[in-house]
């Protein structure tokens, strides 16, 4: 049942809540009451354990006394942002086994995760294309260079989530890939012709849409080929307008979160959601003050800016998605741990080199290009050096010297490629036997010298613990 009258447009809005170490989701109380109070339709959550999130969900619901929908991003599988879920590697390093089957286990796999506990909206599969080298934001989250090939990837992640009954979200329509700067920060431009955008950035999303994809989230960006006036995809009738008619999508839009540079430009959060529901987005995402932006929006209602049936058709669209979803639901997580273990194993691959012959004890070298950010990195680059004591491997100088290189997209960054004291402690450290590279494998090209490189894709903890095992197996 819907909120009457002008309250209708909180049940839009889908807030963001986010676990801390201390305390769990507790600091969230009040912000929990007064969202629920407006009449919001859902929770975005970032972080905590499998305890914790299944005892939130069961709260939101009860004292929602209604479904809700209850979304987090999931690009590597629930235990991305669940402490306890089965991880998966990154989508790049999932293309790089040329697996469609592999791909789709992966979306099922982080279905059933998600379900778990509670989660029933996954904002994946990432259906830009890493088209950029310098691209600071997208890189290891894409499925790749190649539009038909990522868009079968797409569409088998897509079969293999939805198979088990829980949202998915293709993101970030009309496609991130070709932007230089991150929309976190700025509002970015893409400057390629309609007819590139149609035959190459497009691809992925048209397969989504034909895959029945759940859900699309918009770009943050500007692609003045589909809208002369520069307005970002979110904000943009032109833009939003051509994947309603020949795209011919009729599940849910949703924003990217409201509360990044590339949607405001100049605009206050409120105002940034009265134009994305005015263009035909339908679920506002993470507001930072979500009572402002439901009072601009039932301002917009009264003063005639939005009509009433571009909420109605909105609010239709959430309650036809919370209905397919079957709440409230918390099955039984699936023990996918060991295909999951296996799946990393196999995604490690040599970049350069051969395999040297490696002596024990083994010495870490730590090069870390995710510091100095708003948000530690997570998990820390120590999950290497626990997961070879819990073997008994003996660590310390001696024998051979692993260099390990983390650098991941993180918003904050603005950049593709590391960082300057990352490049300055690699110049500076004594020579290692190997480097292990837990990045997109075009870093290679800021790793001098000829020291066999080992890729390992990614900082999780998944990854860090098949490169343990990886070195265990060719250690003496």
């Amino acid at each position: 049942m819907t909120h009457a009258g002008l309250r209708s447009p909180a049940r839009l809005l889908v807030p963001a809540l986010r676990w801390r170490a201390e305390g769990g989701f507790a600091h969230e109380a009040a912000r929990i009451a007064a969202a629920l109070e407006l009449g919001v339709g859902g929770f975005i959550l970032f972080g905590g354990t499998v305890a914790d999130v299944q005892a939130l969900v069961a709260m939101l619901q009860r004292h929602a006394g209604r479904p809700l929908l209850i979304a987090s991003d999931l690009e590597r599988g629930a235990g991305q942002q669940v402490d306890g879920l089965v991880e998966i590697p990154p989508p790049s390093a999932l293309a790089a086994l040329g697996d469609l089957d592999v791909i789709r286990w992966a979306g099922a796999c982080t279905a059933r995760g998600a379900r778990s506990v509670g989660i029933n909206w996954v904002f994946a599969p990432v259906a830009d294309l890493d088209l950029l080298a310098e691209n600071p934001i997208v890189q290891s989250r894409s499925f790749g260079a190649d539009p038909a090939a990522a868009a079968a990837a797409v569409t088998a992640w897509i079969e293999g989530c939805e198979t088990e009954h829980v949202l998915s979200c293709a993101k970030h329509y009309p496609g991130h890939g070709r932007t230089r700067h991150d929309s976190h920060v700025e509002m970015p431009t893409v400057d390629a012709t309609r007819d590139d955008l149609e035959a190459v950035d497009l691809v992925p999303f048209r397969a989504a849409i034909d895959a029945r994809v759940a859900s699309l989230m918009t770009a943050h960006v500007a692609y003045p080929a589909l809208d002369p006036t520069g307005t970002p995809a979110t904000l943009s009738k032109p833009i939003l307008a051509q994947l309603r008619g020949a795209l011919g999508f009729d599940g849910l839009i949703v924003t990217d979160a409201l509360n990044m540079a590339g949607a405001q430009q100049g605009r206050s959060e409120a105002d940034a959601a009265v134009e994305a529901l005015a263009a035909g987005c339908d679920v506002l995402l993470y507001p930072d003050d979500a009572k402002a932006v439901v009072d601009a929006l039932e301002t917009a209602v009264s003063d005639g800016r939005i009509s009433a049936a571009r909420v109605a058709e909105a609010v239709r669209r959430v309650e036809r998605a919370l209905a397919w979803v079957e709440l409230p639901h918390m099955a039984a997580e699936v023990p996918d741990d060991e295909l999951a273990a296996q799946v990393a194993m196999d995604v490690l691959q040599m970049l350069r080199g051969v395999v040297p012959a490696l002596r024990l004890p083994l010495q870490l070298q730590i090069v870390d290009d995710d510091l100095g950010g708003p948000f530690p990195p997570m998990p820390a680059s120590d999950r290497l050096a626990d997961a070879l004591r819990q073997e008994a491997a003996p660590l310390g100088p001696g024998g051979s010297v692993i260099r390990c290189i983390f650098s991941e997209p993180r918003a904050w960054k603005g950049r593709a490629g590391l960082g300057a004291p990352a490049r300055a402690a690699i110049a500076a450290a004594e020579p290692a036997d190997l480097v292990v590279l837990f990045g997109h494998p075009r870093l290679l090209a800021e790793v001098p010298g000829e020291t066999p490189v080992l890729l390992a894709w990614h900082r999780q903890t998944l990854l860090q613990h098949a490169v343990a095992a990886w070195l265990l197996d060719r250690a003496t």
